[in-house]
């Protein structure tokens, strides 16, 4: 869309970048064009609309409130939103985020559109990530099942305030950490007792994530042992006993609520077996973790769209933005970023579609969670500079974009946890550590690059090493299944460029991927 201009009392306003405009988010890339047009490009193109950017920005400036008590003093735990908030939701809902791999679409799909709706509001994301994510928990107790799985699977948004018997749609959400433990969910001290065809739940929870949901699975101390829990928001005659004690003041994801809360007694149903809750709930963190793998990569493209629209609408120095050296330097080497990260995530939501490639997509959804998150701060802020003052300025999607960034590789396991996930993985699941092993190899024989990198690195490692090399080793094995997936699919600019750029160098830029460094002198070094 041409730049309008306006002449102002001090000056002529010209060269600046007009507005976007509207655009379809499915059409306009590249990477997406050879997935099913039919359910993806009409959402696409919804979200494109410059309308609901207007609309997120709304969602995001506009946080979520806490009424913990109605006028009268009762106890009311619920959240209000922006209109706009739940505008998006709407839209992603019927659009099928939530459902479609489980109403006869694919995982794949469900991929893109999550990659689609983080480049305009990434908040809605989470809640719909989780309603997504617990279908395949839910489905091992039939008693749950039958309530709970047709309304999470259903192509609508219902955000009232009812028990789930009663509503036309639900959405789920997760409550584990805990304030002693956090990721080690082990040190949870919230206590379950059985009460007839129920049990009632005791003790707190440091993070829950969307509050606002129908239902929570949530892990609690049995006498055999950490246990996973339903715990609806509603019973059929009254409010469930959970407490939302306040919301967080985050940095990102304004638009959506997280919350810490209180089980005073509430009422859960058990999910799985007793002691078992971790192995029950992992199905769940496994889902999850497609979609902040996949996440990034939306942030990235997000970030790289805006960057793009002002690189070739303003001059500088007598010549467009993209036509300097540059600067069209360091927009490819972040193109090559998002192609990456992009790429590999959509490989690894084609495992999940699979059913016999799930020891495959155990290991390498870990390792793209990992890899992709670590590379989404670096574009986004690059992203930044190239756009310039304008921004670091909320009236650009820029720093929502850069706050978001951080978000996906935090949640859910930070970087660590997920690294020492991957050798745990790796030493104790040998079908998933010969589905890696056979993916690697099979891509022998194309490159010369490749060959030697994947050399180098098995005689760098012939085992798995120790947990203080997690970090490199975890980077590493990443970037080879990337450089995998971009020869057998990726255009011969991208794999060229990113065979040469990064492969070649044995240890990267991710912090803790440095193990030749003296850690005990140099934390010596340092008091805080």
């Amino acid at each position: 869309m041409p730049a309008p201009r306006s002449n102002l009392e001090t000056h002529s306003v010209d060269n600046q970048p007009g507005p976007l405009g509207d655009t379809n988010l499915f059409a306009t890339d590249p990477i997406l064009r050879d997935l099913d047009p039919d359910s993806l490009s009409s959402y696409g193109s919804a979200l494109g609309l410059a309308d609901m950017r207007a609309a997120a920005r709304d969602a995001n400036r506009h946080r979520p409130e806490l009424h913990a008590f109605d006028v009268a003093g009762r106890r009311l735990d619920e959240v209000h939103f922006h209109p706009a908030y739940h505008r998006f939701m709407k839209l992603s809902q019927s659009a099928g985020y939530a459902a479609h791999p489980w109403d006869g679409g694919s995982h794949r799909a469900h991929a893109a559109m999550v990659y689609m709706a983080s480049q305009v509001e990434p908040g809605h994301c989470c809640p719909l990530t989780m309603t997504y994510a617990a279908v395949p928990v839910l489905r091992t107790e039939p008693s749950l099942a039958e309530t709970w799985v047709p309304k999470l699977t259903t192509r609508a948004y219902d955000p009232r305030v009812l028990p789930v018997s009663q509503k036309t749609s639900a959405t789920l959400g997760m409550a584990m950490t805990e304030k002693q433990g956090g990721s080690d969910v082990r040190a949870n001290t919230t206590t379950a007792e059985p009460e007839g065809d129920h049990w009632r739940l005791r003790g707190h929870k440091w993070f829950c994530s969307a509050p606002m949901s129908d239902g929570f699975l949530t892990l609690a101390q049995t006498d055999e042992g950490l246990t996973c829990f339903l715990v609806a928001r509603w019973m059929d005659d009254e409010r469930n006993a959970i407490h939302l004690m306040r919301l967080k003041d985050k940095l990102g994801n304004t638009s959506n609520a997280s919350a810490e809360i209180e089980f005073h007694n509430a009422r859960a149903y058990q999910v799985g077996q007793q002691g078992k809750g971790i192995r029950t709930i992992i199905d769940m963190v496994h889902h999850t973790r497609l979609d902040t793998a996949m996440d990034p990569a939306g942030l990235m493209r997000g970030a790289l769209s805006h960057a793009m629209h002002w690189a070739t609408s303003r001059r500088a120095f007598q010549k467009t933005l993209i036509d300097q050296p540059l600067m069209r330097t360091v927009l490819a080497d972040l193109i090559l970023d998002w192609q990456a990260a992009t790429r590999l995530g959509l490989f690894v939501a084609g495992l999940f579609d699979d059913p016999n490639a799930h020891p495959m997509a155990r290991i390498s959804v870990a390792l793209a969670k990992f890899l992709n998150n670590k590379l989404c701060p670096r574009v986004t802020y690059e992203c930044m500079e190239a756009i310039g003052g304008m921004g670091y300025v909320e009236d650009t999607p820029m720093p929502l974009y850069y706050r978001e960034a951080p978000l996906n590789s935090i949640w859910e396991g930070s970087g660590n946890v997920i690294c020492l996930d991957i050798l745990r993985t790796l030493a104790q699941q040998k079908d998933a550590r010969q589905a890696l092993d056979n993916h690697l190899n099979a891509a022998r024989g194309v490159d010369r690059m490749y060959d030697k990198a994947l050399d180098d690195h098995r005689a760098r490692w012939p085992d798995l090493p120790d947990e203080a090399n997690a970090r490199a080793f975890a980077e590493r094995t990443a970037l080879l299944l990337t450089a995998a997936v971009l020869l057998d699919s990726a255009p011969e600019a991208v794999t060229n460029g990113f065979l040469t750029t990064r492969l070649p160098t044995p240890t990267g830029q991710i912090a803790g991927t440095a193990t030749t460094i003296d850690a005990t002198a140099l934390i010596n070094s340092f008091s805080p």
